[in-house]
């Protein structure tokens, strides 16, 4: 697992102008940030009993921060705003290169054999009586209906459209006949509801709405499975008082696992669908977690550099060169990282 965020500076990373990165602030209250995978009143179950807990925890108000997209809460963090938040990877990136985030704990599940998940996976869905298969899904003759995800979206965006649609040579807006960006909740619904014919999705919100929709779940078929996804990051703002942040990532890293409430606090993250079907727990990381996201929002933009016609060669030679020096500083970083935790 890439853990640990070498000292060196991603030469792709966007950086804020020093003044705001300098300047620490302590807030009155915290604003924890949570994107849209599923509609409002949902993600409200599922998160306000552990952000109650938070707030006892820390001694001051936290209260939840909900946008409509995932750039919402990426803005939001932006302006301070937003203070601690989760994202995907993707969003994770946008937010660490443009909105001073940095992440400091990921949501790894357990296994039944007590082993640490780091990861998940991206899906494609479809009704299970469609009859679609994921080559159908690349035969564009077939004028089909996709439900896309958010743009910040690791699983709902990112992944397939390198895995899928760039290594097909395939843009989905001249490809199918309808293009619909959603949330995983309101994709898996209109797959499952033949609202579209298929759609983005993954294993973590097909294991949760499995337990709370499983009439839903069961009109699910998955004609393609991604390679792992490392597991979603809480970040919070750099520049946060140092004593809040210790006193915040503690938090996190002795939740469901320490003291008398610690069993209560594990089956309340089960049982709230923040964990799908596993029992979570909050793992030490940083913005090394980021790299194989980098690398692959790298390769993508190279695949379609070369695939694109219309640049000068020699301007389209240079770029992709670019692209391949970012790449291999990343290469360098990752290999430094791995197996150390």
């Amino acid at each position: 697992m890439l853990r640990h965020l070498s000292a060196a500076a991603l030469a792709v990373a966007v950086a804020l102008p020093a003044a705001a990165q300098d300047e620490t602030y302590t807030p009155d209250e915290l604003s924890f940030g949570i994107i849209s995978t599923e509609s409002t009143q949902n993600l409200r179950q599922q998160w306000i009993p552990f952000l109650e807990d938070m707030e006892e925890a820390l001694g001051m108000p936290v209260k939840a921060f909900f946008a409509p997209d995932y750039a919402g809460v990426i803005e939001g963090m932006r302006f301070r705003k937003v203070d601690v938040a989760w994202f995907g990877n993707k969003s994770a990136m946008e937010a660490v290169d443009r909105a001073n985030a940095e992440i400091f704990v990921q949501t790894s599940g357990l296994s039944a054999d007590r082993e640490i998940e780091y990861g998940y996976y991206s899906l494609l869905v479809t009704n299970k009586d469609s009859g679609l298969s994921f080559e159908d899904v690349l035969d564009c003759s077939r004028g089909l209906d996709f439900g896309n995800g958010d743009p910040n979206s690791t699983s709902g965006f990112l992944v397939p459209s390198y895995y899928v649609f760039a290594q097909n040579n395939i843009n989905p807006n001249e490809c199918y006949a309808t293009v619909r960006t959603a949330n995983h909740e309101t994709n898996l619904i209109a797959a499952a509801t033949g609202q579209v014919d298929f759609a983005t999705n993954n294993t973590e919100n097909l294991g949760r709405l499995a337990k709370v929709r499983p009439e839903l779940v069961d009109q699910i078929a998955v004609i393609w499975q991604s390679p792992l996804i490392p597991k979603d990051p809480i970040t919070y703002r750099a520049d946060l008082d140092q004593e809040l942040k210790n006193r915040i990532k503690a938090f996190f890293l002795s939740y469901g696992r320490f003291g008398a409430e610690a069993e209560e606090q594990r089956t309340l993250l089960t049982d709230t669908g923040l964990v799908g079907d596993r029992s979570w727990l909050f793992f030490d990381s940083n913005n090394s977690q980021l790299y194989p996201i980098r690398q692959l929002q790298l390769f993508r933009d190279k695949l379609r550099l070369q695939n694109d016609d219309r640049l000068d060669e020699a301007d389209k030679a240079a770029r992709i060169a670019e692209i391949d020096a970012k790449l291999a500083e990343l290469k360098v970083l990752a290999e430094s990282t791995m197996g150390v935790n």
